[in-house]
């Protein structure tokens, strides 16, 4: 009985540390993924590195053809953010 008791600290912090770091980051992840499936041509999109376009193109190798101001550029759908995406084309509040 004291061996359990000896280990129940640990099992409780393992425990935690699932419940608060990685299943939130797994869910993310997979909210990520599916983001990234669902980008078609004409959406307006920004880049994780803060550029601003519209798709173009997609690709089945995962990259797309994003429009910008400084002209067409290939990149990688996980380069899309889909946070700053979302608040991009979120209907304004008036």
């Amino acid at each position: 009985m004291e061996q359990i008791q000896g280990f129940l600290p640990i099992i409780l912090l393992f425990a935690v540390m699932y419940l608060f770091l990685i299943r939130p980051q797994m869910k993310r992840s997979k909210q990520e993924k599916k983001f990234a499936n669902e980008i078609k041509k004409g959406d307006r999109v920004i880049t994780k590195s803060g550029l601003h376009g519209k798709i173009l193109e997609l690709y089945d190798d995962g990259t797309c053809v994003i429009e910008s101001g400084a002209g067409k550029m290939k990149f990688e759908r996980s380069a899309i953010s889909m946070e700053l995406s979302q608040k991009l084309n979120a209907p304004t509040k008036k």
